[in-house]
């Protein structure tokens, strides 16, 4: 399938995979879309200092820079786990802009070093952040009661609906301890109905640019 860096509106670069009509970021803006849903939505919705994150489509590794970028900040400590089933390519992550466009040339090593770390091995990125990345599909997330914060980027329902269905966030809703949190940047009706189906109390929120809204589901 033919793939291609492409610019998004507000200066920061995607992949596009031309055949499916489809980038792993929003036209309207990757770096606008990853905060809101997953920062200001998401781990800013947190109360505790110390979070464990699943991150489901790790995909371009831009939401763990992001989330690191932040738990910086705010001297939060974080267990990191991303799931991807299809790892990007060096040669494509060579061109994205993230580091110049978030303005934080010292984290460039950091963006290597996310990227660069074995599969399957959890690494201590700093003293505060550590990562596992699992090179896995989605349908085998088994974990009981590990994380505080689930953020759901796969592909959307019209490319891959079979990760949007009620068993899928089963196993997500098992996988949250009591009052954790699940962001995704969708807003679809099918999904929310999943979600509700298997427990989740499902809030609409306010949407990233050139979106309405997106969803945010908590586990009582």
């Amino acid at each position: 399938m033919k793939r291609k860096i492409v610019a998004t509106a507000d200066g920061s670069t995607t992949i596009q995979l031309e055949e499916w009509n489809e980038r792993y970021h929003s036209k309207h803006g990757a770096i606008q879309e990853a905060y809101h849903v997953f920062i200001k939505n998401g781990l800013c919705h947190m109360s505790s200092s110390e979070i464990a994150i699943l991150e489901m489509g790790f995909g371009t590794g831009l939401n763990t820079l992001i989330t690191y970028l932040e738990a910086e900040k705010n001297k939060l400590t974080v267990s990191y786990l991303g799931m991807e089933a299809f790892p990007v390519i060096n040669e494509e992550l060579e061109q994205l802009n993230f580091i110049s466009e978030l303005g934080v040339d010292h984290l460039g090593p950091v963006f290597s070093r996310i990227h660069n770390s074995p599969w399957d091995q959890t690494v201590e990125i700093s003293k505060f952040f550590s990562l596992c990345k699992c090179k896995a599909d989605f349908k085998t997330l088994d974990q009981q009661q590990a994380f505080n914060l689930i953020y759901f980027d796969a592909f959307g329902p019209r490319l891959q609906p079979e990760l949007w269905t009620a068993g899928v966030f089963e196993k997500t809703y098992r996988a949250l301890k009591s009052d954790g949190v699940l962001v995704t940047y969708s807003a679809k009706g099918s999904v929310r109905r999943a979600m509700q189906e298997v427990g989740y109390r499902v809030e609409r929120l306010p949407g990233p640019p050139g979106k309405r809204e997106m969803l945010r589901a908590t586990k009582p």
